[in-house]
């Protein structure tokens, strides 16, 4: 279990918003917290306590207002810690090359992959063949519907008909180095963990997974730890002093160095 940091960023800003909020008409999100620092401050913190495999995410879509400032904070994040941070946010095969330049380890995808609700496999086999299995995340981020967890697309705000079960799992496993899994019913919510999520997550084994969603103390983590088997590492958000929340970074760094 390992704890993977994380900087989302959106209208040009460091922010922890409440994930389902995030809308591009208007550029609108509730916020949780707004960060006076940059996002390369946030990069270089995490490279100082050798924190790798992060991830920062541009909450603004292309094309948008705010895309350009947004990307301008992910760039200069990279740069003040080359190789130590993925990168996801509008993710495709024209600019993935861009990001793993500019320093990201892995870029995380999901859109591209999933489009008008089903999933694209001529579209993951170009992410495969643009920047390789080793350097490829798939975001799974997902919501319970009618009894089952379903991938969720376009920050959230997209159903998809792609189930998340055993069986796909190993399919996409082959594709990806990692997962990365928003329990996105709780996410930003600070009410706690999805725990049949993270049960679920646990029992899988071929690569690993970073789950987020709903960690706000300690005995958030006990129950992740538990219900995950150990296998799962875990961003904390909202929760995280650095972004105004109870935890405390050190105390936080302490914890995943005893449960490692």
């Amino acid at each position: 279990m390992k704890f993977r940091p994380c900087i989302d960023i959106h209208n040009g800003k460091v922010k922890q918003i409440v994930g389902a909020s995030l809308r591009d008409e208007g550029n609108r999100a509730q916020e949780n917290y707004v960060a006076a620092e940059d996002a390369d401050y946030f990069a270089a913190l995490y490279k100082e306590h050798l924190l790798s495999g992060g991830h920062i995410i541009l909450l603004n879509k292309e094309g948008t207002d705010y895309y350009e400032a947004t990307k301008l904070q992910a760039l200069n994040a990279l740069k003040a810690y080359p190789d130590g941070m993925q990168i996801g946010g509008g993710i495709n095969e024209t600019n993935a090359e861009e990001f793993i330049k500019a320093g990201a380890s892995h870029v995380i995808v999901t859109s591209y992959v999933f489009q008008n609700g089903k999933i694209q496999f001529d579209n993951l086999e170009k992410m495969k063949r643009t920047v390789g299995k080793e350097h490829l995340v798939l975001d799974l981020s997902c919501r319970m519907k009618n009894g089952e967890y379903i991938i969720v697309t376009d920050r959230w705000q997209k159903d998809t008909d792609f189930v998340l079960n055993y069986e796909n799992l190993s399919l996409l496993a082959s594709f990806s180095d990692e997962f990365l899994i928003h329990a996105v019913d709780v996410e930003g919510k600070m009410n706690g963990i999805d725990g049949n999520l993270a049960k679920f997550l646990g029992s899988f084994e071929q690569i690993p997974i970073t789950y987020a969603g709903g960690i706000h103390s300690f005995s958030d983590l006990d129950e992740l730890f538990e219900k995950g088997n150990g296998r799962l590492d875990a961003t904390i958000g909202s929760a995280l002093s650095l972004f105004g929340g109870p935890l405390e970074f050190e105390k936080v760094l302490s914890y995943f160095k005893n449960h490692s």
